[in-house]
């Protein structure tokens, strides 16, 4: 059973032949395909190198093999018109269905320009490029290349956000809503959405801004266990170079934000200050911890996970009467479920030593919790 593309050396030059690279094209543009997966393809089936250069000097080249080659000065033609050009690069005579190849490789690319050029509007897409951007493994010039064919500036202040726990699509556009500048470029990566930002933007205020629109577009609903909205760690802002680490801070911050709706739904990791050292706390020995173990084993049963979302509330709202008003519950039924939660942990409220141990243990469990939830992201 053949697993890769029909290559060129198998077909002829009927016409049966050139529907069947015709049809391989069209299978590739209906599954919007980004242009460096187009060019890889169109290699792959020419069994030669491929290249494209975009107006201006972006240029991806790849072998027979389907590896990307290191572009050279003098390595692609030049053109003085504005327009993107495509070639193979075949020892020899060439290929008759080349001009096939190249005019169907110019249709997808033509495809992927309009799904991409939408007036700025967030989209979710091209994964392989931002996982290009985000990872300090790969070399500067890749990385600088896959900057460009996002359509970003190497030079503007970039920022990462990590988001997880509700539809991509829906947080995307929900959180492009609040950005400052229309360069927004998202992808999934594992369990988490990635989005990435161009602009200036006072980081307390954009934090505290879409806090706010999250939990008025996703209010707690008393007596359920998660909240529907996302939560989302933001990264601290760089240039585009420094995007793989506003990736890792995005991800450490994420372990920070609540999924319950009652703790902080927007966590910005240069906020965190020195609860970040939190987030290298090993999962396995926080979850032996005896403390820990005991909130989960109150919060195992319907009526003990109650309890432990109240006193979660309770020290992010401050006070009986206004958890009571949050949570829509009478501040006796409050309190009544926080002296549970003390006369089990052996903890006084009143006294500031064991407030601020509760505090730290439905702290530090939470990131275990949200670590446990985010285990499959990829940190590249």
């Amino acid at each position: 059973m053949t697993t890769g593309p029909l290559v060129l050396s198998e077909l002829g030059t009927d016409p049966a032949s050139v529907l069947r690279l015709i049809a391989q094209f069209d299978a590739l543009e209906e599954r919007e395909v980004n242009a460096d997966a187009a060019v890889r393809f169109a290699a792959l089936v020419a069994e030669c190198p491929v290249g494209v250069r975009w107006p201006g000097v972006t240029v991806v080249r790849y072998d027979a093999s389907g590896h990307l080659i290191p572009v050279e000065d003098g390595d692609a033609p030049t053109s003085d018109r504005h327009e993107t050009l495509v070639w193979v690069e075949r020892a020899g005579s060439g290929h008759p269905l080349d001009e096939v190849l190249l005019d169907r490789l110019r249709r997808v690319l033509g495809r992927v320009a309009v799904r991409t050029e939408v007036s700025g509007s967030p989209h979710l897409g091209d994964p392989a490029l931002l996982e290009v951007v985000l990872s300090a493994k790969e070399h500067r010039e890749d990385r600088a290349r896959a900057i460009r064919l996002l359509g970003l500036d190497e030079t503007r202040p970039t920022c990462v956000l990590a988001a997880s726990g509700h539809s991509p699509r829906e947080t995307v556009r929900l959180i492009a809503g609040e950005l400052p500048g229309p360069a927004v470029r998202s992808a999934v990566i594992g369990n988490a959405t990635v989005i990435v930002c161009q602009g200036s933007f006072d980081m307390r205020e954009f934090s505290d801004r879409l806090e706010r629109v999250i939990v008025e577009r996703f209010p707690t609903v008393v007596n359920v266990g998660t909240a529907s909205g996302p939560w989302v760690g933001i990264g601290s802002v760089g240039n585009a170079f420094s995007a793989s680490t506003s990736w890792h801070e995005a991800v450490r911050a994420l372990r920070f934000a609540s999924s319950t709706g009652f703790g902080r739904r927007v966590v910005a990791y240069e906020r965190l200050s020195s609860l970040e050292l939190l987030a290298d706390l090993p999962i396995d020995r926080v979850q032996r911890n005896r403390d820990v173990a005991r909130i989960n084993d109150i919060a195992s049963t319907h009526a003990g996970d109650l309890d432990v979302r109240t006193a979660e509330a309770f020290f992010v709202y401050g006070s009986l009467r206004r958890t009571a008003t949050e949570l829509h519950v009478h501040h006796s039924t409050v309190a009544a479920r926080l002296a549970r939660v003390q006369a089990a942990m052996g903890w006084d409220f009143e006294d500031p030593v064991d407030r601020f141990l509760g505090m730290l243990v439905l702290i530090v469990r939470r990131i275990a919790m949200s670590s446990a939830e985010l285990a499959d992201v990829d940190l590249l």
